[in-house]
């Protein structure tokens, strides 16, 4: 990781103070000790963009297609919103799970009770998707209002700084799906991603924001991986690129078939598992996972 890296500041001070914990060292973690063998280093990923570009789409089908490889998949969903539940091809919680995980900390804010570390909150409210992937979740409970939703986010928090130094995840691959906009990359809350998915369909609109992001990634030291979606031949996936100033590392066409899963609430994957956009992520997930693509270190 880089000095720069590094240096950036902690996020949330006053919150680590309340709740007695310190987050884990700002690196990936235990998937770097040591060495790999090609093809099988753990991806560690985060997929993020603007709202409406397929963000949950290509997590959550990433996620199913390496859980078919036979991988150890754990998918973080950070949005309160419905989206990869629904794209994993299960059903989301009816209360925010994490919240039986905390306790009010004297400064107001929650923190994971005694005995439940990031290992034991995974195992105990983490709950299995189709082809294994575990999946671990912010909570979607839009009838009881945001302050049923705080407690389990605050534990969600804890939890997720807690992975990078987690040995009993040292082998599994991490697939994250943040809500539309900058504010999650800024604040931390994919600590366990050592690559940014940016993902932006060829409007002004997404690709801006796609911009951002990768700026942000680059302030913090993060890889950055451009995917251009709903582009309907190569002269979208250009207009992305050189909106955003990156090179388009995959470009997943505009399909009807996405469409019409969303219309009938089930898995793209499911839906249509030969559709063009599930087979362009399943060449992004095996150029990842053989090395043929790299993500951006530097721009």
């Amino acid at each position: 990781m880089s000095a720069r890296a590094q240096a950036t500041p902690l996020p949330y001070p006053r919150f680590w103070a309340t709740v007695g914990r310190r987050p884990a060292r700002r690196r990936p973690g235990v998937v770097d000790d040591g060495e790999w063998a090609p093809g099988e280093r753990p991806l560690r990923i985060v997929v993020v963009g603007k709202g409406g570009t397929g963000k949950s789409v290509v997590s959550g089908t990433m996620a199913r297609v390496l859980g078919r490889l036979g991988r150890p998949v754990l998918a973080l969903d950070t949005d309160t919103m419905p989206g990869l539940a629904q794209s994993l091809g299960t059903k989301a919680p009816p209360t925010p799970p994490l919240a039986e995980a905390v306790e009010k900390a004297e400064g107001g804010c929650w923190r994971l009770r005694k005995g439940i570390g990031p290992v034991r909150a995974v195992q105990r409210f983490s709950t299995v998707a189709p082809d294994g992937v575990r999946v671990l979740e912010v909570g979607d409970n839009p009838t009881s209002g945001v302050q049923s939703v705080t407690p389990s986010s605050q534990a969600f928090y804890q939890v997720i700084h807690g992975l990078p130094e987690a040995k009993s995840f040292r082998t599994w691959t991490m697939i994250g799906d943040h809500p539309a906009g900058p504010r999650q990359t800024a604040h931390d809350w994919a600590p366990y991603a050592d690559t940014l998915l940016v993902v932006a369909e060829p409007t002004w609109k997404s690709a801006l924001t796609a911009r951002r992001l990768a700026a942000l990634a680059k302030a913090r030291g993060t890889a950055t991986l451009l995917v251009a979606t709903k582009v309907c031949g190569r002269r979208d996936a250009d207009r992305v690129a050189e909106i955003v100033g990156l090179p388009v590392s995959a470009a997943i066409p505009a399909d009807e078939a996405v469409v019409a899963s969303d219309r009938l609430g089930v898995a793209l994957i499911d839906h249509a598992p030969s559709c063009p956009a599930v087979q362009a992520i399943e060449g992004l997930v095996d150029s990842l996972i053989s090395g043929t693509i790299h993500p951006v270190t530097d721009q």
